[in-house]
């Protein structure tokens, strides 16, 4: 992680040092396109029906992001962006109540997340200094996971089908564009917030998430993106 603020810090030093106004006329543009690549960390916010002697520890593991950008002005500081993209991650849930299992390995359940994620956001620019613009970002997105669940439940006559597939969050995001030479650079980190709970409805009783009454995702995403 430290390397990548080094790397905003030296980008911005060379940026703001810079003799010449790179790229003057490029937030003219009434429609403009982009990608993005970049890492994430997904996390979950657990809520218990009753308060567990050991809570659920969550082992969180750091996945890539890639996507494109579509942005159309509404004015000279504000623009609606639209970024789809692939977000895949791993992490695992690990139950601490071992006195209920028979298997060590039943106490892990390996997360794996490819989530096709589509945010439509608010974009709000400071006023351009030289070659670097702030800004921040809004809005709210969806997301379909193709991954799965690693775990024992079949085992144990429960079907491996305890979260939602689909979701929905509202994301807050800031960030820097650098005006480059030929190129706009835009580095971000943004927080992600679920809306929904994702444990299913009608679930059977079971040692793993009996005791789970809400489950939502949280992340944290930083974006390389180019212009």
């Amino acid at each position: 992680m430290f390397k990548y603020f080094a790397l905003y810090f030296f980008l911005f030093l060379q940026v703001s040092n810079s003799q010449f106004t790179n790229l003057p006329s490029f937030d003219e543009k009434k429609i403009r396109f982009g990608y993005y690549v970049g890492f994430n960390q997904y996390d979950f916010k657990i809520n218990y029906n009753v308060n567990p002697e050991y809570s659920i520890k969550i082992n969180r593991g750091t996945g890539i992001n890639v996507g494109l950008i579509g942005e159309l002005k509404i004015s000279d500081k504000i623009r609606l962006s639209l970024e789809p993209g692939l977000y895949s991650n791993n992490k695992e849930l690990i139950f601490n109540e071992r006195s209920q299992f028979t298997n060590y390995n039943d106490t892990i359940w390996k997360v794996k997340s490819n989530n096709i994620h589509l945010p439509i956001l608010i974009k709000y620019s400071s006023k351009r200094v030289g070659n670097i613009r702030p800004y921040l970002k809004g809005g709210i997105s969806t997301s379909l996971n193709l991954g799965n669940v690693d775990n024992n439940l079949e085992s144990y006559g429960i079907v491996n089908n305890h979260f939602n597939r689909t979701n929905f969050y509202y994301e807050l995001s800031f960030g820097i564009d650098f005006y480059l030479r030929y190129f706009k650079f835009s580095p971000s980190v943004r927080g992600v917030f679920s809306l929904r709970n994702e444990k299913k409805k009608n679930i059977p009783d079971n040692p793993w998430t009996g005791y789970v009454d809400k489950l939502f995702t949280r992340a944290i995403f930083v974006n390389l993106s180019f212009y």
